[in-house]
């Protein structure tokens, strides 16, 4: 290989249904440009921000029934526990 030839990191990837559907729809020209693409960037970029801030552990104190309701609504959304209880107090801070 040559110093001008650039190496494909992405030559061999494996892609999934759903990304090989994304791949086809992005080549054939269906995708359009979004309208207020600076707005909708700073936007994203600070949804980013938050999602990256520094975690912090806290002690709680539940019955087991709370508990027990929030681990079951978890597995109905296919998610942790943790992550529900989380995504419950930021939605109420928000």
């Amino acid at each position: 290989m040559s110093k001008t030839q650039v190496r494909n990191p992405f030559k061999n990837l494996k892609l999934d249904p759903e990304e090989r559907e994304l791949l086809r729809s992005v080549e054939a020209g269906e995708w359009k440009p979004v309208k207020n693409f600076a707005a909708q960037k700073k936007r994203f970029h600070a949804a980013a921000r938050a999602t990256l801030d520094k975690i912090r552990n806290i002690n709680i104190r539940l019955t087991e029934r709370d508990i027990h309701r929030l681990k079951s609504k978890a597995i109905e959304e296919g998610i942790p526990y943790q992550t529900l209880v989380a995504s419950i107090l930021h939605k109420y801070a928000a």
